[in-house]
């Protein structure tokens, strides 16, 4: 009888100890809908396009380019800016994935110009 008592003793105690190491399953995040996505899409090109221009605001303040130059660069964000507004109003305040790859494409242009 002492076996046996010891025995689911242990068995309780690996049992235990085994809850201890097993991790809960994580449950699955719910997807955005389209439309979300959309609004997604939209902000991340606004962000973007903010970190470019402050690039140009940082590279113009140290000198590697001249304020006329930093303008034009800032000019040529405000229009892709423009055109990413214009995008997303069409669509209830968000854009396309293909808006969004056009867009990117226009930013990698400017980026490279930038430096």
């Amino acid at each position: 009888m002492p076996r046996l008592l010891r025995a689911l003793a242990c068995c309780a105690l690996v049992c235990s100890l085994a809850a201890c190491v097993v991790t809960p399953q994580q449950t699955a995040q719910p997807r955005p809908n389209g439309h979300e996505m959309a609004v997604q899409r939209f902000d991340q090109v606004n962000e973007r396009i903010d970190n470019l221009s402050h690039r140009v605001d940082v590279r113009v303040n140290q000198g590697y380019y001249p304020p006329p130059q930093g303008g034009a660069f800032h000019h040529r964000l405000d229009v892709i800016r423009q055109e990413a507004h214009d995008m997303a109003t069409q669509h209830g305040g968000g854009l396309s994935g293909d808006e969004q790859r056009v867009l990117n494409q226009e930013l990698d242009s400017a980026a490279h110009a930038i430096g």
